[in-house]
C-alpha cells in the first residue's frame, strides 16, 4: 500500500506546486517511485497525454520530477474556465460538459469524486508515495461541504498534511493560526507540519517567530524555505500576479534573477482567457530574449515578434482584443513588417473569419478575425486532444530554410481551420498519438512574416526555437545564435532537469526531512545507496 504525504496552504499561490515537485524529485533521488496527484485543478494551462487525455500542466511537471510519464489519474478532474462562473469540466483526460459554478457543486460533484477515489486507489497499487497536492485554501468555509480537494482527500488517502504558508506576501503568522481556527477539529489534527516558504533575510532573527508558532498551534514547524534564486520552476497554473507587461510564467525568483540585453523582445498579447502560456518559457529562457505579457493598458510598442497565444474562448477574447484597440495596434504594427505568430486560438485569431455555430465555447456566432491570415475558422463539438509530431514544410524568412525539420508537441482545440488562396501550410503532421499519419497544420502569409499553427509546446524544439529566434536577431542587423549541432548547450528538457535538481536541494536543505520521513513510516534515504554519489555529481555539475 502507497504511503501518502499532502500539501495545503493557507492561500492560492503559496507554493504548493513547486513544493510537490521539490518532493517528488526528493523522493526520487532517494530511492522510491513516488507520484504526484491533485484530484481536481482549475487552470487552463493544460497538456495532452501520449494516449491523448488532457491533465493540469502542473501535474506534468511533478510527474517530471517524479521521474514518470504524465497520465491523467494524476489530475483526474480539470476544471477549464470559459467565463464568469462557468467551466469546461474534464474527467480522466476528457470533457464531460460546461457548467456553472452551482451546476457543478449540486449536480456534478459526486461523480467526479468517484473518478477521484478510482484514480488514487489505481496510484496506490503502482507507487511508494502519494504527494498530493491541495488547492486554495482548507479554510474556505463556503465550500466545504462539497470539496473534493483538500481535507476529504486527506481522510480518504489517510494522509498527514503540511500546511504552507507564504512569508514573501506577509501575514504569513496570521495566515498559519486562521487557517487552523477555521478549519474542523478532527482536520486539524491531519495537519503534522508547518512549512514557511518564500522565505527571504536572516533565519535567525526569525527563530522567535517559529517558536511562537509552534507554542501557539502545537505544531512544529518543519522547514523554512528560502525564496530561491539562480533557477526556476514553472509554479503555478495561472500566470502570478503583476507579470503582466515584464516576464512569464515562471517563478517570480526566476524573474528575479534575469538582467537581459534585450537583443530581441518578444510581445505575448495576454487573452483574458489564456491558455497554455508555459508554451513560452522556452524563449523566455533564451539569454537574448526580453519576453513580455502585453494586458490592458500595457503599451504593446515596437516589438521585434508579436505572439497571439492559445485561448478557452477565443472568439469573446478576440472582441477584447478589438474593444481595447490592440488588435488595430498588432494589424498596424504587421504593415509595418513587425512578424505575427499565433498558437492555436491565437492563429484561428490571425483569420478572416471564426464561426461557433454550436456554441462551444461562447454566445457569439461568429466574428471576423484580424485578417492576417487567409484561413477561416469553425468550431465543433468535438475536442482534439493528442500528441503529435510533424515537419516544417512552411515558406517565408521564418520556416523556408527549416523544411523537413522534425517538431514534437500536442494539440488541444474544437476549431476546423481551412486554408485560402493566399495562405499555404506551415507543417505536415506525420504522427498523431504515436501513429503515422499526413495532414497539414498551421499557415503561412504571403509575405512569410505570419504564421500560426494548433500546436503547443512548439517552442521546446531547441533548434526549431533557436531559429526563430536568429531570424529576428538578423532581421535587426545581429549576428545569429544557432545551437551548437554537437548539442554541447543543454536543452530545454535539460535545463528542467538542472533546475528540478537544483529546487530539490534547497529544499532538501531547508525541511526537516528525517521527520517528513517519519509522517509516512518510511526510514528514508538510507534505502538509496547511491544517493551520496549523486549528490555529489550534481555538486559537480554546479561547480561547471
Amino acid at each position: 500500500m502507497a504511503r501518502a504525504i499532502m500539501i495545503q496552504g493557507t492561500a492560492s499561490h503559496v507554493g504548493k506546486s513547486v513544493l510537490v515537485a521539490a518532493l517528488c524529485r526528493i523522493f526520487k533521488q532517494d530511492g522510491y517511485v513516488s507520484v504526484p496527484f491533485k484530484s481536481q485543478n482549475m487552470a487552463l494551462n493544460s497538456f495532452v497525454t501520449k494516449d491523448g487525455g488532457e491533465m493540469g500542466r502542473a501535474q506534468v511537471v511533478q510527474a517530471q520530477a517524479a521521474g514518470l510519464e504524465p497520465v491523467v489519474e494524476m489530475n483526474p478532474i480539470l476544471l477549464k474556465p470559459t467565463g464568469q462562473a462557468s467551466s469546461q469540466v474534464i474527467v480522466l483526460g476528457k470533457p464531460v460538459g460546461n457548467f456553472s459554478a452551482q451546476e457543478y457543486h449540486t449536480n456534478y460533484v459526486a461523480r467526479a469524486w468517484k473518478a477521484v477515489c478510482l484514480s488514487f486507489k489505481q496510484l496506490c497499487a503502482k507507487y511508494e508515495i502519494i504527494v498530493i497536492e491541495g488547492a486554495g485554501s482548507p479554510a474556505e468555509v463556503n465550500l466545504a461541504d462539497h470539496e473534493i480537494v483538500n481535507m476529504r482527500v486527506a481522510q480518504m488517502a489517510n494522509a498527514p498534511v503540511l500546511l504552507i504558508a507564504d512569508i514573501d506576501k506577509g501575514g504569513a503568522l496570521a495566515a498559519v493560526v486562521g487557517t487552523l481556527e477555521l478549519v474542523l477539529p478532527e482536520d486539524r489534527q491531519r495537519i503534522a507540519g508547518i512549512v514557511i516558504n518564500k522565505f527571504r533575510g536572516d533565519l535567525r532573527l526569525f527563530q522567535p517567530a517559529i517558536s511562537f508558532l509552534e507554542e501557539k498551534t502545537g505544531i512544529p514547524v518543519l522547514g523554512v524555505v528560502p525564496y530561491f534564486q539562480g533557477f526556476s520552476v514553472q509554479e503555478e497554473d495561472t500566470i502570478p500576479e503583476g507579470v503582466v507587461g515584464r516576464a512569464s510564467s515562471l517563478s517570480e525568483a526566476a524573474r528575479d534573477k534575469k538582467t537581459k540585453s534585450s537583443e530581441v523582445e518578444i510581445a505575448v498579447i495576454y487573452l483574458p482567457h489564456i491558455s497554455n502560456f508555459t508554451d513560452f518559457d522556452p524563449l523566455y529562457e533564451e539569454e537574448d530574449v526580453n519576453l513580455r505579457y502585453i494586458g490592458r493598458g500595457t503599451p504593446l510598442g515596437y516589438p521585434d515578434l508579436i505572439i497571439v497565444p492559445g485561448s478557452k474562448n477565443t472568439i469573446e477574447d478576440l472582441v477584447t482584443l478589438k474593444r481595447t484597440n490592440l488588435a488595430a495596434e498588432i494589424c498596424d504594427l504587421a504593415k509595418k513588417g513587425v512578424p505575427v505568430i499565433g498558437i492555436c486560438g491565437g492563429f484561428q485569431m490571425l483569420g478572416r473569419t471564426l464561426a461557433d455555430p454550436y456554441r462551444t465555447e461562447s454566445s457569439i456566432p461568429k466574428e471576423a478575425g484580424l485578417g492576417l491570415l487567409d484561413i477561416t475558422t469553425t468550431f465543433a463539438p468535438e475536442k482534439v486532444t493528442t500528441q503529435v509530431e510533424g515537419e516544417v514544410i512552411g515558406t517565408g524568412a521564418f520556416l523556408a530554410s527549416l523544411q523537413g525539420e522534425r517538431v514534437k508537441g500536442y494539440e488541444i482545440h474544437l476549431g476546423r481551420t481551412e486554408l485560402g488562396f493566399r495562405a499555404v501550410p506551415a507543417f505536415k503532421i506525420v504522427f498523431r498519438s504515436g501513429e503515422k499519419v499526413d495532414f497539414l497544420d498551421g499557415a503561412v502569409s504571403s509575405n512569410g512574416l505570419t504564421w500560426g499553427t494548433y500546436i503547443h509546446g512548439i517552442f521546446d524544439n531547441d533548434i526549431f526555437r533557436r531559429h526563430i529566434l536568429d531570424v529576428l536577431r538578423v532581421k535587426k542587423g545581429l549576428s545569429p545564435l544557432t545551437i551548437n549541432p554537437k548539442g554541447k548547450k543543454p536543452t530545454f528538457f535539460d535545463k528542467l532537469e538542472q533546475d528540478l535538481d537544483k529546487l530539490a536541494a534547497v529544499v532538501r536543505g531547508s525541511l526537516n526531512m528525517q521527520k517528513i520521513y517519519a509522517l509516512i513510516n518510511l526510514p528514508g534515504p538510507s534505502r538509496s545507496s547511491n544517493l551520496e554519489l549523486r549528490t555529489s555529481n550534481f555538486k559537480l555539475r554546479e561547480g561547471g
